[in-house]
């Protein structure tokens, strides 16, 4: 397995806490049924996993340990949902019988695996002949922003090379087709999205989350402990999202592939 680079830090879970199907799987919400089974792969906080219980007869959610795992638990229990399960998996070698799911979803899962594709394959096997496989991630090398702050080209450099490092695939995006076709699938509608952030509002968020995550989350101790930046480099890429979130004329983009693949 790779380890996961961003970790579960507040700064983490600020980002990943406002994903729904809306934001993050649009591609799948026409496949949704109301008697469908399906498995959310790496569930992280459980946003998208509760919005899926709303729509399909039963979810089972999935993470890599019992700690991530109670992120979706805990939402869960919050808002009242009693459709979904939960369980501590390894994407590459999931502990469900062949054909268990009508619908299997993993979002922002593959670039941080050790194999994806055979991560893809076990996604593959659970589902139901006929079945979807639907997959979303972003493609870091696809990034775009205005104003043009070199700090920010130093934060992407580091990223792409901390999750490597890590042995994850941070440009996942654009391989999700080829992967996929790896593992078997003959099956294959491939599209994009994107995320977008340019009002005020969009900038001071997901300008503050950034300013925080790189002093304070797992990709900052893996920074410094490995030598590839120093606390004031930090700093700076820190400084520069802040400035860029006060820039009037701020604007990110977030490239996404995305792929629905029948079993």
């Amino acid at each position: 397995m790779a380890t996961y680079t961003h970790g579960h830090h507040e700064s983490v879970l600020r980002s990943h806490s406002t994903r729904t199907i809306a934001n993050s799987a649009a591609y799948l919400a026409e496949h949704l049924t109301p008697d469908a089974r399906l498995l959310d792969v790496g569930a992280g906080p459980g946003t998208i996993t509760v919005d899926f219980a709303g729509r399909v007869a039963h979810v089972t959610a999935t993470e890599i340990d019992e700690q991530a795992l109670s992120l979706s638990r805990g939402l869960a229990a919050e808002r009242g949902v009693r459709n979904i399960d939960f369980s501590v998996e390894d994407v590459h070698a999931l502990g469900f019988a062949d054909g268990s799911f009508d619908v299997v979803h993993a979002h922002q899962v593959l670039q941080h695996v050790a194999d994806p594709v055979q991560a893809l394959r076990e996604m593959r096997r659970v589902t139901k002949p006929g079945g979807i496989v639907a997959v979303r991630d972003a493609d870091y090398a696809g990034f775009f922003w205005f104003p043009l702050l070199p700090e920010l080209d130093e934060w992407l450099r580091l990223y792409r090379a901390a999750a490597r490092a890590n042995g994850g695939e941070p440009d996942a995006g654009r391989r999700l087709l080829s992967w996929a076709r790896e593992a078997g699938f003959s099956d294959i509608t491939a599209t994009a999205s994107t995320w977008c952030y340019a009002t005020p509002a969009d900038r001071a968020w997901w300008g503050g989350m950034w300013a925080d995550r790189i002093l304070e989350s797992a990709l900052t101790r893996q920074l410094l402990d490995s030598g590839m930046a120093t606390e004031a480099d930090l700093r700076g890429i820190s400084d520069a999202w802040r400035a860029w979130a006060d820039a009037g004329d701020g604007w990110f983009l977030v490239p996404h592939g995305e792929i629905i693949a029948r079993a």
